[in-house]
């Protein structure tokens, strides 16, 4: 891949998220509506695209949760193939309920569907109480744990000291995160990566508003580096048309999306994914990638 340029996600590909982000998601539409998805559907959602941004992919799951009490009765599979179909993301998740239960159901949804409850209590289940009010600004519910709480807490870290040492010695690295920026530094700090990495070279939520697979963020970074050929890491699909993006938009430098299989994409079936979807390589975790490179 003759890379200048190495760039990597956070989230799945640094640290583990099974059990903060994707556990939030799950238990925020509990907490909420008394229902929710299964674990595995979240990756349903992240394969139809547009669902970087975890707060989203929550108002999707608990619209899903809202329709299906309004005779909406496809299945999750069903859901978010068709939510592909209409282009990715939450507008297409909304079109699809409109479009099957009628503008009368969809009205009885949207009054129940409250996106900022929802988001209120994803944060302060995945930060935690004192987190949450240092960060949020905002008192803990009385109906929250607060021992329950704090699956920010719970993110193995990925990537080994080597590979990082490895990676920081022989490329420019990047950070292209979904990530609010205050999340991204906690998680960066606990890999080692907070004073290695310039303020410049990294993009979170708070930098840009497109999000993934919009390429805008990963072509800038390659414009900062001066890097003719550019590696992103990611663990979704929309990392790997992010990539495939830049490169259509940016043709006079190479990019190359590279998947791991540690985030919600695994075993064989998610290395056939990345691979239909245009991967340049897939890689058993993230300590793989400098000698990947290498060879």
């Amino acid at each position: 891949m003759n890379a200048d340029a190495v760039v990597l996600d956070v989230d799945g590909v640094l640290v583990d998220v099974a059990d903060s982000y994707r556990r939030a998601i799950l238990e925020s539409v509990e907490h909420v509506y008394d229902r929710t998805i299964r674990t595995d559907d979240v990756q349903e959602f992240k394969d139809a695209g547009g669902f970087n941004n975890d707060w989203e992919l929550t108002d999707a799951a608990a619209l899903y949760v809202l329709a299906t009490e309004e005779g909406y009765g496809a299945s999750i599979d069903e859901f978010t193939d068709d939510i592909a179909a209409a282009g990715g993301g939450l507008e297409a998740a909304e079109t699809v309920v409109r479009e099957s239960i009628g503008a009368r159901a969809t009205q009885r949804v949207t009054d129940r569907w409250d996106r900022d409850r929802l988001r209120d209590v994803f944060q302060q289940l995945y930060l935690g109480p004192e987190l949450y009010r240092g960060l949020e600004g905002g008192e803990f519910d009385a109906g929250i744990d607060p021992e329950d709480a704090g699956f920010i807490h719970d993110e193995p870290v990925l990537l080994e000291a080597e590979a990082r040492e490895r990676l920081l010695a022989e490329y420019d690295v990047g950070i292209l995160t979904g990530r609010p920026e205050a999340e991204a530094e906690i998680a960066l700090e606990r890999v080692g990566l907070e004073d290695e990495i310039a303020l410049d070279h990294r993009f979170t939520m708070d930098d840009w508003e497109e999000g993934k697979p919009h390429p805008r963020a990963l072509t800038t970074l390659a414009e900062r580096f001066g890097a003719a050929n550019v590696v992103f890491v990611g663990d979704t699909l929309d990392d790997v048309r992010t990539a495939i993006n830049a490169a259509e938009t940016d043709p006079d430098r190479e990019y190359h999306g590279v998947g791991v299989l540690t985030g919600g994409l695994t075993g064989q079936d998610g290395r056939r994914k990345y691979e239909r979807e245009g991967a340049t390589a897939v890689l058993e975790s993230i300590n793989e990638l400098a000698s990947r490179l290498e060879s």
